[in-house]
């Protein structure tokens, strides 16, 4: 039995005994992960070249802007993005579209405590048991905060902490539960330096190389105003896998993370749990054609999959650029490579870019937004990019699809 075989087969019984749908035959590893391409052989359909399908969110000469988070409201056309001014941290800007992405608003007024931000904003809709709604904004590191919207995000709470605990993308995804209305999952990662408050004489972090990366699960159960205590789901001691970005099966019953793998010697891993993420399958690889960093996925209408991320292939010509993936839930689950890539923006950097927003409206157009260094010599600034499964599908089936030199 390879090694974490043993875990993998535990929690695909776990998952059956729970009344798993039909994917849960595939959860356990169905190949040694050294057995998995580097890089890839589906196509590569190249946006980089087109900027008419492009808008600028904002940009301000000699300011760094970053990692931006998006969400689309009910109406299906307002939008809002909340992003740092600054790598990783600084204060929080929000702006506001109301025509699905096409024009945005100056920047809106936030409360005082959105300025001392240390991390990615995260942004996220939720409905608790009684039917109201929220925008739920989360701040990480130590400790992680949260900020509360009642009428849409004009008007907030300040951040306040969740817990005694912290943490590095926090909330790099959210998923509604089936365990009751209002019950939600949260997931982020940590790196030992920020999950516990690092108090006046304790041992200092370890290195970079010899940090241990585990990846969080919390759960509210009353449309996330309050989250229970951290528990572990997935890590391993020779990867480092962080960022989760969820989705479900398209039957629902199952939920897959995605995992970025922070050393830069293996490609992404992924996990599944058939349970509402009480249990998880062991880490597996995924093949070189989804292997990058913050993975955010969407249905679109014919039911395939369009994730968008930064790639970060071991081996492929786009790495450093802002990428998506074209294919279906079943690619992943059986570890196939999947349709087509595409490639969304050329970054004029080895590789800093891309923590997109990504959102489905009702015409079917996908808008994703994100931020990069565009313009060689510049700071990176925020940009949306508006495409369709049609003209991607058009794209890539005219004649051979194009590749970046």
């Amino acid at each position: 039995m390879r090694p974490g075989q043993g875990l993998a087969l535990l929690g695909l019984g776990l998952a059956l005994a729970w009344g798993a749908g039909p994917y849960a035959q595939a959860l356990a590893p169905t190949q040694p992960a050294q057995s998995l391409p580097r890089g890839y052989s589906i196509p590569i359909v190249d946006l980089a070249g087109d900027p008419s399908r492009r808008v600028v969110v904002d940009q301000e000469a000699g300011q760094y802007l970053g990692h931006p988070t998006t969400v689309l409201l009910e109406d299906g056309k307002t939008m809002i993005a909340v992003y740092p001014k600054g790598h990783g941290r600084g204060a929080i800007i929000m702006k506001r579209s109301a025509d699905g992405g096409r024009t945005w608003s100056a920047r809106l007024p936030t409360p005082a405590s959105w300025a001392t931000s240390l991390e990615v904003p995260t942004l996220y809709r939720t409905v608790d048991a009684r039917g109201t709604k929220r925008l739920v904004l989360f701040s990480g590191l130590y400790p992680i905060r949260l900020s509360v919207s009642r009428d849409d995000g004009v008007t907030w709470s300040e951040l306040s902490p969740i817990g005694s605990f912290g943490g590095i993308v926090a909330m790099a995804s959210l998923v509604e539960l089936k365990t009751g209305r209002g019950h939600y999952m949260a997931l982020f990662h940590d790196d030992g330096r920020f999950i516990a408050d690092a108090k006046p004489g304790a041992a200092p972090a370890p290195p970079p190389a010899k940090r241990l990366f585990k990846v969080y699960k919390t759960v509210s159960t009353n449309g996330g105003l309050t989250w229970s205590a951290p528990e572990v789901i997935a890590s391993l001691p020779d990867v480092q896998l962080c960022e989760p970005g969820a989705l479900r099966s398209p039957d629902g019953k199952q939920i897959a993370l995605l995992l970025r793998e922070n050393s830069r010697t293996h490609n992404a891993s992924v996990i599944f749990s058939n349970d509402e993420g009480r249990t998880w399958t062991a880490p597996r690889e995924v093949p070189g054609a989804l292997t990058g960093d913050r993975h955010v996925a969407r249905y679109a209408p014919d039911g395939r999959l369009f994730i968008t991320f930064r790639d970060m292939a071991l081996e492929s010509p786009t790495k450093g650029d802002w990428v998506a993936w074209v294919g279906t839930y079943d690619d992943i689950v059986n570890g196939r490579e999947g349709q087509y890539r595409v490639r969304l923006m050329d970054n004029q950097n080895d590789w800093d870019c891309a923590y997109p927003g990504l959102e489905l409206l009702p015409d079917g157009a996908f808008v994703t937004t994100t931020y990069g260094h565009w313009d060689a010599g510049a700071e990176p600034y925020i940009v949306s990019v508006r495409v369709t499964m049609a003209e991607l599908d058009r794209l890539a089936g005219s004649g051979r699809p194009r590749r970046p030199s």
